[in-house]
């Protein structure tokens, strides 16, 4: 079977006792980064010595259906740097060509900077999304932050330390100065920081210099107030785009909170 293995994400006792032990046994580990797999296993003082396997993004697609035949005869432990696998790290392709070959995949639950970084955040955790790693370019970082204005959901961004003061300010002038922001940095570590604020006073706090590991974490956008007019407008707006009146209407009450009904009888009266 193909087993994915979270990692700790910074401290290493957040290993887990099912982690170690797979680690004892497995003859064979495809890994991120074959180094960072060599120090985890000094670290845990496994004696075992499994063969290591790079799995990153420039190989996976290649190596993934050689590494899912392997696992129809043995285990083939997933590893990436830190955290889960799959999760804006390797081994995404790898599952998909294991699910479509009917190959088992399993999963040693344990350390998510993600899971980690909203827990702490104090933001609502009812209904969340994670967006990634914000991009490079601050036209790119703009242009998915508007697309991202309305989103309800709190959000939970990776990004570089270096790049931080600019996406925070990218972000104050897209979502607005007072959106609540948290910046969790080396979480687990010696140096773990939660820092909470507005937009605009994370921008000017990270203008100063941060380093580490940074995760991100936004709140959702505040309910925003339609008109029954206004509303019908977008439907139409919809309609004329090539979507259905019935689907339109059924989108837009799912955006505004408004009938659905009313939308679409309105839609039709116009």
């Amino acid at each position: 079977m193909i087993i994915l293995g979270a990692t700790p994400i910074g401290n290493l006792s957040d290993a887990t006792t099912r982690l170690v032990e797979t680690l004892e046994r497995v003859s064979v580990v495809a890994a991120e980064d074959t180094r960072t797999t060599v120090k985890l296993l000094r670290g845990l003082g496994i004696e075992n010595r499994p063969e290591l396997l790079a799995l990153h993004d420039h190989n996976e697609r290649v190596r993934a259906a050689d590494l899912v035949n392997r696992a129809r005869d043995e285990d083939i432990l997933v590893l990436s740097d830190a955290g889960m696998p799959t999760v804006s790290d390797p081994g995404f392709h790898l599952v998909e060509a294991a699910a479509a070959a009917d190959v088992r995949v399993t999963i040693l639950p344990g350390p998510s900077a993600v899971l980690s970084a909203l827990a702490v955040s104090g933001l609502p955790t009812d209904r969340f999304c994670f967006e990634g790693f914000l991009p490079r370019k601050s036209g790119e970082r703009r242009a998915a932050f508007t697309e991202l204005a309305d989103e309800r959901r709190t959000m939970v961004f990776f990004d570089s330390p270096n790049r931080l003061a600019a996406s925070l300010a990218d972000m104050a002038e897209v979502f607005g100065a007072e959106r609540r922001v948290v910046v969790c940095r080396e979480l687990t570590k010696l140096y773990e920081e939660v820092k909470r604020g507005s937009a605009a006073e994370l921008a000017e706090w990270a203008a100063e210099g941060v380093r580490g590991e940074i995760c991100v974490v936004v709140a959702g956008a505040p309910a925003r107030e339609f008109s029954l007019e206004d509303a019908i407008a977008r439907v139409r707006s919809l309609v004329e785009s090539g979507v259905r009146t019935k689907d339109a209407a059924t989108q837009v009450a799912a955006e505004t909170g408004l009938g659905k009904r009313d939308l679409y009888e309105g839609a039709l009266a116009r």
